[in-house]
């Protein structure tokens, strides 16, 4: 009787019948997306639970609680909060590890969904508006991460967001403005606790989450991507239907998701806060890593030279190309890339079938250059850690990061460029194996007819 009263002013029974018959693609990959938001519901549950308990106060108080090392000393009310929430209050500490870990398996998760997207051309047209909004939600992921790992105010986020002021400040004339407006004053100030942390819950959660809606929108409102099966076609999905199938499946990966990250936050130690210390403006902590979504922004900062020039008059300081212009690139060729291929493929039809990633080498070539790219500046983030493994100098190592950084991306695109070549010319060649099938000929005799598919 609901139902049906509902239905009669509002007439959305027929909508919600097309939508429970709408095809989804059987493919594991496809799945990548939803784990991300299933992160993201996680992420949003654990989040209002730490909320109840922290404090977004910078504001100096003495540490009485129960971690002996630090009774007696100065500690701001943020991190004395997050030490309640670790060691007070009941499933604090699962709660704040949980949350942390799927903070990283979020980003991952995205990552991995874009590259995806990217290696199959799945932004092809008519998805490019997609493809431009999911940029977006992988930038509002960095910042809700990098806003969440400075809230706890102790030694090794204060580090993070010391650099961050640096690199902000280093931004020609409008940089020490910027700074200025973001933490209220010159490093450090009280006010920068109390503006992540309005950042953390409110601005970038809102922003987020509408994003999402959109993603999905668009997804729901345009056909599905799919790969090369049997009955696949521009003009058709193969798969399985919304409902039931589509709907046990992804509650079922919701329900595992949740339950591996709840493994992961009560047996995985991330984050101890209270063996790094309180935030000291005198004091660095050694050795100092963020987390593995901004190490490569580390890393650039690392192996850049400490070089600075004058241009018009204008100072440019040695952080403003690692930290600005280096990042704003890759984002960029990332954000226009669906405009770049068809100008150099001369393609603009619209693709709902996926290619296999070997299919367009440039593509291809590119995307794995920019991965290596990644990895060697991450690795770099943590140059100090892999010269102490290896036992050499730091010095010897960053040359030796700064040779790669240039030389292996350039190797990966030539060896990628050759792989998907061969590949294709041996998908292209008819398989000597296979039977060669013999037609008859108006004269009665016989010709080859190609091979047996």
């Amino acid at each position: 009787m609901i139902l049906r009263w509902v239905d009669e002013r509002l007439g959305m029974a027929s909508w919600a019948r097309s939508g429970l018959r709408k095809i989804f693609p059987d493919h594991w990959s496809f799945l990548l997306g939803e784990v991300a938001l299933f992160c993201l519901v996680v992420l949003v549950l654990t989040g209002v639970f730490l909320t109840l308990f922290y404090v977004p106060d910078a504001a100096l108080v003495e540490y009485d609680g129960p971690y002996a090392p630090l009774v007696g000393q100065e500690v701001s009310r943020a991190y004395a909060s997050v030490l309640e929430l670790s060691f007070e209050v009941k499933a604090g500490l699962v709660m704040r590890q949980v949350h942390h870990w799927a903070a990283l398996v979020f980003v991952a998760a995205i990552v991995l969904h874009v590259m995806r997207v990217f290696f199959t051309g799945a932004f092809r047209r008519p998805r490019e508006i997609n493809w431009l909004v999911g940029i977006g939600l992988l930038l509002l992921a960095l910042a809700m991460g990098i806003t969440g790992y400075s809230l706890p105010d102790d030694l090794l986020s204060g580090t993070g967001l010391r650099v961050i002021y640096s690199v902000v400040i280093g931004i020609p004339l409008v940089g020490p403005y910027l700074g200025f407006l973001l933490f209220g004053g010159e490093f450090p100030t009280e006010t920068i606790i109390s503006r992540l942390f309005v950042f953390h819950i409110m601005l970038l959660p809102a922003l987020l989450i509408g994003g999402v809606l959109v993603h999905l929108a668009i997804l729901w409102r345009q056909k599905h991507t799919q790969f090369r099966v049997p009955g696949a076609t521009e003009r058709t999905v193969v798969g399985r239907p919304f409902w039931p199938s589509q709907v046990f499946k992804s509650t079922g990966l919701m329900l595992l998701t949740a339950a591996v990250l709840a493994l992961m936050g009560g047996l995985l130690q991330i984050n101890p806060v209270w063996t790094y210390g309180p935030f000291d403006a005198t004091t660095v902590s050694a050795p100092a890593q963020p987390d593995w979504y901004v190490g490569w922004l580390d890393g650039a900062l690392r192996l850049f030279p400490p070089i600075e020039f004058t241009l018009l008059g204008i100072t440019i300081p040695s952080v403003f190309i690692p930290g600005v212009v280096i990042p704003g690139i890759a984002f960029a060729i990332m954000t226009l890339w669906p405009f770049i291929e068809p100008r150099l493929a001369g393609d603009r039809e619209e693709h709902h079938v996926l290619d296999r990633p070997y299919d367009n080498a440039l593509r291809a070539s590119v995307g794995v250059a920019g991965l290596l790219a990644f990895v060697v500046l991450t690795i770099a983030g943590g140059n100090d850690v892999v010269a102490l493994i290896f036992n050499v100098p730091v010095e010897a190592m960053t040359n030796i990061l700064r040779v790669a950084f240039v030389a292996v991306p350039i190797v990966g695109f030539w060896v990628t460029w050759r792989i998907c070549r061969e590949l294709q010319r041996r998908t292209d060649a008819p398989d000597p194996r296979r039977p060669v099938v013999l037609r008859r000929t108006a004269s009665g005799g016989f010709e080859e007819g190609g091979h047996e598919r």
